[in-house]
């Protein structure tokens, strides 16, 4: 699909099948949702009704599974067609310059009709089915527009004399088909962006599970478990479907889910999730959800179903165009007929009438927005934004609400040690080192957090023997001939380790969400605590200072997390956010089913955020702007969103605002010029005041001024106060 005229045409061909309830086709994702009367032939129909309106139906499943495509795939045909039509220009710009020469006319039409009928057939394809459909569009306005330059000047060609040299119009024509292709190859690849999105989620998922049988442990296909079959997990393995632990225990990463860092416990009775990443313990877990059942399913139909409600944005080209096309066709035949019959030569009058469909050929019309759009993204791309659209642009400007996920986007993403706590009579660097120690052999995201703290301070990490990890609840080890344990709050509970000294410093610590750990030495008398440690996520440099200025601008501002009510709250008032702009607690459906309620509100909402539990809130946005953090969930964010930043700096997204406004005014101003010379110049084309000539060189300095206009972008610097 080339525009969202196609998109209306796929629906109407839809629509006419007997079973059909609803169709909604989605132009950037390429797909269509469709709600029919099921029958055994349903889907034989559709796809008849689909190819009959001139497209080829390609089954959901089938554009899931193909796999990304080169950056540079499809940019054959516009190599090409850039190549044969340089040699047509060069006189043209020559002739600015004071140079008067010109390529012979058979060497011109060897050059352009190629690139007419060859490399701009797609042009004719669609045309041809958007006139069968009642519907004008923009390959119509460039089939008529580059169409009759080519006949012009094959027509003058041919009737001059040998020893006459006339001026032709086939750079005119090659060139428009050269630059819309450019354009079709930029939104071609925007769209090959936006469906990786699905193909990203869909690769979290595994390809088979370890099934527990009657003949013992064997490899399956995920597509073949079933509800209450028993399945082993491996450490290091994703889950593959939703269920509950039998046996064992482990720690599982459900950042996919919450977003938050910290892996979390599980052990028998506990659910896991599918796709969810274990940790350092073998489980066996029996199936509770599988297939199209799970949430990692839900979360992959989400983002789906979010991409497919949202209808592109309607280019005023596509609007004008449909009135356009039919109202320039008919004055060029008025034209023709008006000069024939006031006495002019059937030659004048024709000159006359394709002289009107010259000065309304859509170059500067089709260079008004790729033109911009394309310096308006390079400028971007050059501080680290990267911009997948024009909708992104238009949207941005017209946004009142600004969502911020917590954990990644706020902050940093990974917990720190931000206390350390030493029990009476103990002294701190020594503590430190030894938690240091015990932590030295472990991969857990705490462990790094303790042995960061011990490197600030350049501490040697003392060699540690018989060390044992418990899953879920820490660690034991010896360290110079002493034992020692170092874990969770619960587990020195169950082995008798009395926290009376750190009561006061517990509560405070949890009522800030932090996550806590306590260090203990084995004695006769029994384990004796000796520091409390804590962790917790740490706000990004710059947060209060981006934040302060959005609020600046007029945003109102939230914050979504899957984070406890406590931690939020805490991170909340650290970053410059009001208790009430704070949502906890959410799933990443909560997330989007809140931004639907606030854009029911009639609010324009944009959705800041960095993982896979952001991708249905960043989808169902209008406009999500995903942060390029490093993490599993960045790739799924970057595609389900469409702005990017590319480095987890907050003022990028001021600089975006910035870009966003002056790209978007460069478009506009470049609209204006476009149809101000058509406006101008059919009148004069109608009058007789102009000739094929003329109505090129206005094309042309149409062209430069838009081209002009927009490169005056590149050097513009992005705001980011």
């Amino acid at each position: 699909m080339t525009c969202a005229s196609c998109a209306g045409r796929a629906e109407r061909a839809f629509q006419k099948v007997p079973g059909v309830q609803s169709a909604s086709v989605n132009l950037a994702t390429e797909s269509a949702r469709i709600v029919v009367t099921p029958s055994n032939d349903i889907q034989a129909r559709l796809k008849r009704a689909l190819r009959e309106a001139g497209f080829t139906p390609t089954t959901a499943s089938a554009a899931v599974n193909t796999p990304d495509a080169s950056i540079w795939a499809g940019f054959a045909p516009v190599a090409i067609a850039l190549f044969l039509s340089l040699p047509l220009m060069l006189p043209m710009l020559g002739s600015w310059a004071g140079f008067h020469w010109m390529l012979p006319a058979w060497l011109q039409f060897v050059l352009a009709t190629p690139v007419q009928f060859i490399l701009g057939a797609r042009f004719y394809r669609s045309a041809w089915h958007s006139v069968k459909s009642l519907n004008a569009n923009m390959d119509v306005l460039v089939s008529i527009g580059t169409t009759a330059g080519w006949i012009l000047s094959v027509w003058l060609w041919f009737a001059a004399a040998s020893d006459v040299t006339v001026h032709l119009y086939f750079e005119g024509s090659a060139v428009v088909i050269s630059l819309v292709l450019l354009g079709k190859w930029l939104e071609a690849h925007a769209k090959r962006q936006t469906t990786s999105a699905i193909r990203a989620l869909h690769r979290l998922r595994p390809v088979t599970a370890h099934l527990i049988s009657l003949k013992g442990e064997i490899d399956v296909p995920v597509d073949e478990l079933l509800v209450g079959d028993t399945l082993a997990v491996r450490p290091g393995e994703r889950f593959a479907v939703d269920g509950v632990v039998l046996e064992g225990q482990t720690q599982v990463d459900e950042s996919i889910l919450t977003g938050e860092p910290l892996p979390v416990a599980k052990e028998m009775g506990h659910k896991v999730t599918g796709g969810t990443l274990n940790g350092d313990g073998r489980v066996l877990v029996q199936a509770s959800a599988v297939g199209e059942r799970t949430v990692l399913a839900n979360i992959i139909r989400l983002v789906g179903d979010a991409q497919a409600a949202k209808a592109p944005v309607q280019r005023l080209v596509d609007k004008v165009s449909a009135v356009f096309v039919p109202f320039v066709l008919l004055l060029a035949v008025m034209t023709g007929l008006a000069w024939w019959l006031s006495g002019q030569p059937i030659d004048v009058a024709l000159i006359r009438a394709v002289t009107v469909l010259v000065i309304s050929c859509p170059c500067a019309l089709g260079l008004a927005t790729p033109v911009a759009f394309m310096v308006g993204t390079g400028v971007a791309a050059r501080h680290g934004i990267l911009i997948k659209d024009p909708q992104a642009l238009e949207l941005a400007q017209k946004a009142d609400t600004l969502i911020f996920d917590k954990t990644g986007t706020l902050t940093l993403g990974h917990p720190s040690l931000v206390d350390f706590q030493v029990a009476f009579g103990q002294s701190l660097l020594p503590l430190l080192r030894l938690a240091a120690s015990l932590q030295s052999g472990s991969e857990h995201l705490l462990s790094h957090a303790v042995l960061s703290a011990a490197k600030a301070k350049v501490m040697t990490i003392l060699p540690v023997s018989h060390l044992q990890a418990v899953p879920g609840k820490g660690l034991r080890g010896t360290v110079e001939g002493c034992e020692y344990v170092l874990g969770s709050l619960n587990w020195m509970q169950e082995l008798g380790v009395s926290q009376d000294e750190f009561t006061v410093m517990i509560q405070t610590h949890q009522q800030q969400g932090a996550t806590l750990a306590l260090l203990g030495q084995f004695t006769p008398q029994g384990i004796q605590a000796l520091a409390l440690l804590a962790f917790a996520d740490q706000p990004k440099p710059g947060a209060v200072q981006a934040i302060a200025a959005l609020r600046e601008r007029g945003f109102h501002i939230l914050m979504f997390t899957g984070d406890n009510r406590h931690a939020a709250q805490a991170m909340a008032a650290r970053v410059g956010l009001q208790p009430d702009e704070v949502m906890s607690d959410m799933l990443p459906s909560d997330k989007a089913a809140q931004v639907a309620a606030l854009q029911a509100q009639g609010h324009t909402v944009m959705m800041v955020g960095d993982g896979i539990n952001d991708a249905p809130a960043l989808a169902t946005a209008d406009v999500g702007i995903a942060m390029a953090n490093a993490g599993s969930g960045t790739d799924v964010a970057m595609h389900a969103s469409g702005i990017t930043l590319m480095r987890g700096d907050l003022s990028l997204i001021l600089a975006a605002f910035d870009i966003s406004h002056r790209t978007l005014s460069k478009i506009r101003q470049n609209l204006f010029w476009a149809f101000f010379y058509n406006v101008a110049g059919i009148p004069l084309a109608v009058m007789g005041y102009l000739n094929p000539v003329l109505a090129g060189a206005a094309m042309a300095f149409s062209s430069v001024s838009v081209m002009g206009n927009a490169l005056l972008l590149k050097w513009s610097t992005p705001r980011t106060k």
